[in-house]
């Protein structure tokens, strides 16, 4: 692997990129506030991007102090060198350098907690045997005076091979000055003495070199008779000999016997910690403080769970109450530029593309971006304040029911408001059968592009009639929240027990302190989640807008246009003001319909009828269903030009054409059974190009995106299909 130092930049890129001097990993435990500390130490001089082959996002920033540049990588939080899922793995790779495409670092700032000592210092351990020059940032110090947590920094730094520590505060600055130039001078500090923790271990490690290539370092002979030849570090250790690999096996059995190797390591490493803790750190009596209250109720059962509710209902509350009026003023803004844009343009396709096509598709887009936002404020408030840990723990034996753990249910109720960022939010979840079946039930979740759908359907059909304190139409929607909740439950249970059938997996998690969000670093994590949202759901969206408009557009008539003119000249001849605008009006509205029925939509509207015919729905309804694929957002304006209301015309008015929609023998075609279909599909089916993508970015294919999309259409179509047949009969 190449070193940053290694590193020459071209003498035609000195004045515009300064140079990097070294590469430094942020190492530490999750919750052990490392990300807070690399978004001080790096404000906005940040980078995310993904490692090679995987789906895990690489967060890379430059630190700037004394004249010099200093790469870090904040590396996923692990708790061993031992990993246990595909994040820890990539950190751990990333460490021992065998990370393809990446850097091996120049050297480690490790990241331990104040408070809790016990578990961040089996890391260190681990770390030290590295042999790399190290620093480490003592974070949360604050908190640990508060907990009346005393900690004798020089014996713990001699305790620990000589480490250089500093002691910081990440969310007021506190030592960061002192840390930036520990870490500018890193690369020129010589590594920690080796820790005599595991005698046996050490010995062992040197004989595995003996017999094994040259370049084997220490650690990695540790790692491997700890870990031993597995999956995920076969090609490292494929350059073994036959000799090594005899030896490495012989080792093994020797050290450990029967016991399983990471348990005889957790064994050996936690009993040096006990010790080392007795001569470093001296806690005082604990006091309740109202930190230690709010905790202590919290982590019960049912107070913790109404709490979660209570917390739950908040957010939503704010995700679709604050949002909404931002939401109207972009839409009303990409309506009026629309307007101005066609009007100054005139008629035409390049008209009709600029207008309809790109600013429709951008608008949106955008338009969602404020219910997005603010999910993702809570969700990082959440989260940096020490909550969101204690929901996936309250709720785990409820998921753990349906064969998933409590890490699935953030996924699942971010996905309420858009499957897009609930899906990238499964990147928590270290077991990988957990992580795909919480990716295959998110759609299900009824997300905000449902709801004009659900709002048209429910207000043309079902009766405002009071049950009991309840309206009838808050009910049916109700219901449909629901049906999703139950539908996406049923296929985690469905995918854990088939195609991704396997032992529950562990969960084990450390429970941080309540502490209070630095604003920064909120503002920060806050813009770089936008910024992937608008990468990777906005192109698509954008791009498949664009194809819906081309397809709806093409291929224009010549014969309507002809006689439109006509009908224009008759009513001119007649009418005159207010008359005549309104006349103009119904022309063009009935001239689109007419449009779209011979363009390429409506007449894939109409090949694929026979197929939706046994669900009640004519070549109308196919096509605004077909265009609606993509983009649920689409649908209604499908259904606007459909039905000759226009773009300008409300849902009241659409509302009434869908009533008086009728088949050629005149009965109606949206019957209440035909509307309960429609609704059940719509609850359902995958119709979200950019969920479509993200599932594919997740899950490194298209495999599971072609059967999520396929499972999701069959449900939904099964679901209609009995709903307007049983009630049709």
């Amino acid at each position: 692997m190449t070193k940053a130092s290694e590193i020459r930049v071209p003498a035609n890129e000195i004045a515009v990129r300064p140079t990097i001097e070294s590469s430094v990993a942020v190492v530490g435990n999750p919750n052990s506030g490392k990300s807070t500390l690399f978004n001080r130490l790096t404000g906005l001089k940040q980078r995310i991007g993904n490692y090679p082959g995987v789906t895990v996002e690489r967060h890379t920033g430059v630190l700037s102090f004394d004249g010099k540049q200093t790469e870090l990588v904040d590396l996923p939080g692990t708790h061993s060198l031992s990993a246990h899922s595909l994040e820890e793995q990539i950190a751990v790779d990333v460490i021992l350098g065998r990370m393809e495409g990446s850097m091996a670092p120049d050297g480690i700032l490790a990241v331990l907690d104040a408070t809790n000592l016990y578990q961040g210092l089996f890391l260190l351990q681990q770390l030290v045997d590295l042999n790399l020059p190290m620093v480490v940032a003592l974070t949360m110090t604050d908190a640990a005076v508060q907990a009346g947590i005393e900690i004798d920094v020089d014996a713990l730094g001699a305790a620990l091979g000589g480490v250089k520590i500093c002691t910081v505060i990440a969310t007021t600055g506190f030592g960061l000055d002192k840390l930036r130039a520990a870490i500018t001078e890193l690369p020129q500090m010589s590594p920690p003495s080796r820790i005599s923790v595991w005698p046996e271990l050490t010995a062992a490690a040197e004989q595995l070199r003996a017999v094994a290539d040259d370049d084997l370092a220490f650690a990695e002979s540790e790692r491997l008779l700890i870990d031993g030849i597995t999956e995920r570090n076969k090609s490292f250790a494929s350059a073994l000999s036959a000799e090594a690999v005899t030896k490495l096996e012989e080792l093994r059995r020797e050290i450990f016997g029967d016991e399983p190797p990471v348990a005889a390591e957790a064994r050996v490493r936690y009993n040096w910690v006990r010790k080392t803790l007795q001569s470093v750190q001296r806690s005082a009596p604990k006091f309740h403080s109202w930190r230690t209250r709010v905790t202590g109720f919290v982590n019960q059962p049912v107070a913790g769970t109404v709490g979660l509710f209570v917390v739950m209902a908040v957010v939503f509350q704010a995700v679709f109450a604050w949002a909404t009026p931002i939401m109207d003023l972009i839409d009303g803004l990409a309506a009026t530029l629309g307007v101005r844009v066609g009007a100054l343009l005139g008629d035409g396709a390049f008209s009709s593309l600029i207008a309809d096509g790109v600013i429709a598709g951008v608008g949106s887009v955008i338009i969602f971006l404020p219910q997005i936002l603010i999910l993702f404020l809570f969700i990082i408030l959440l989260e940096d304040s020490g909550y969101l840990a204690r929901a996936a723990y309250l709720m785990d034996r409820t998921m753990r029911s349906v064969g998933l753990s409590g890490q699935s249910i953030i996924p699942m109720i971010s996905s309420f408001a858009c499957a897009v960022p609930g899906i990238m939010a499964t990147r928590v979840i270290p077991n990988r059968r957990d992580r795909i079946a919480t990716i295959l039930a998110a759609p299900f979740m009824t997300c905000s592009a449902r709801l004009p759908v659900y709002a048209l359907l429910i207000s043309a059909f079902v009766p405002a009639t009071q049950v009991g304190f309840m309206n009838l139409q808050g009910l049916v929607l109700f219901g449909l929240y629901m049906f999703g909740i139950v539908m996406g439950i049923l296929t985690a249970l469905l995918m854990r027990k088939t195609a991704l059938r396997g032992p529950k997996p562990p969960f084990a998690l450390m429970l941080p302190e309540f502490r209070r969000p630095n604003l920064q670093t909120v503002l920060i994590q806050l813009l770089g989640r936008v910024k992937v949202f608008l990468y990777r759901a906005g192109t698509v969206i954008f791009t498949v807008a664009v194809v819906v408009w081309a397809l709806a557009y093409y291929p224009r008539s010549e014969i309507i246009g002809t006689e439109v003119e006509k009908q224009r000249q008759v009513a001119a001849y007649s009418l005159s003001g207010p008359e005549l605008a309104e006349e103009y009006d119904h022309i063009d509205n009935l001239a689109s319909a007419a449009q779209l029925e011979q363009s390429w939509l409506g007449r894939a509207g109409k090949t694929v009828e026979p197929i939706f015919r046994p669900l009640g729905w004519d070549w109308r309804v196919s096509a605004a269903v077909i265009a609606g694929f993509p983009a649920r957002e689409v649908v209604i304006a499908v259904l606007g030009t459909v039905y000759a209301v226009g773009d300008e015309a409300d849902e009241r008015t659409l509302s009434g054409r869908l009533k008086a929609s009728t088949w050629e023998d005149g009965s109606p075609v949206f019957t209440l059974p035909m509307v309960i279909g429609l609704l059940i599909f719509y609850a359902c089916c995958l119709q979200c190009a950019a969920t479509l993508a993200v599932i594919r970015r997740e899950t490194n294919g298209w495999g599971w995106p072609v059967f999520a999309w396929a499972y999701m259409t069959s449900i939904g179509y099964l679901g209609a299909l009995l709903a307007f047949q049983i009630g049709s009969a």
